[in-house]
């Protein structure tokens, strides 16, 4: 008998994205699948529990084995650096992380500070640069930061850009562009390795036709 399979995913864009995926893969999920507002739904026909979570707390979840797989962003594996292995680019809630700031507006040289929900990856991207910064962490309304006198610069995800201009800012340079990443706990990969790998080998087959469209878009 297969192994019951719990995957963590975030709500929102990726969560319905993701949804898509799987049903194009194969996977029977209830039509309102996408309009429950409970946080662990059951599929008990595909063997699969999700449990519907915080972006920044999907791989948390994950490396401590409440799930077995996660579904999350790159911008949230490279600030979180958890215990998971990546098994899959999934292609899908393309985006990337940028440097923003008001227009024609330089760092401030004696201490330049830059605001962000994303401190480490902030942090190293600076270092690189061999820029020294104060990394400032908000949680939300990070393009308030520079506006009101808080930061020089932001590093934050941009998807369409538009968010940026109605605030009136401007994207000074693109850090690293982001898709979301099916992951999974090393335990359960060696534990539920058939139901993982089937799962894995039904999504690629999805996955490899979506690459495909970008790369011929």
């Amino acid at each position: 008998m297969n192994k019951k399979l719990t995957i963590a995913m975030p709500k929102g864009r990726i969560f319905e994205e993701a949804a898509d995926l799987l049903r194009t893969a194969g996977y029977a999920l209830p039509p309102e699948f996408e309009e429950s507002r409970k946080l662990i739904i059951d599929v008990p026909d595909e063997n699969l529990r999700f449990i519907l979570a915080k972006p920044m707390d999907v791989p948390t979840y994950v490396e401590h084995g409440v799930a077995d797989l996660g579904i999350a962003g790159k911008d949230v594996m490279l600030e979180e650096e958890r215990d998971v292995y990546e098994l899959l680019d999934l292609y899908i809630s393309g985006c990337y992380l940028a440097v923003a700031g008001l227009p024609n507006t330089k760092m401030n040289e004696v201490a330049p500070k830059v605001a962000t929900k994303y401190p480490n990856v902030a942090a190293a991207y600076f270092r690189e640069q061999g820029e020294q910064v104060e990394i400032i962490k908000l949680n939300g309304s990070i393009e308030l930061a520079p506006i009101i006198g808080l930061s020089d610069r932001i590093v934050d995800i941009v998807s369409s850009g538009r968010t940026l201009v109605e605030n009136g800012l401007v994207e000074y340079e693109r850090i690293v562009n982001i898709t979301s990443r099916l992951i999974v706990n090393p335990v359960s990969y060696r534990i539920k390795e058939e139901e993982i790998s089937e799962l894995v080998s039904r999504v690629s087959k999805v996955v490899g036709g979506i690459q495909g469209e970008n790369l011929t878009d």
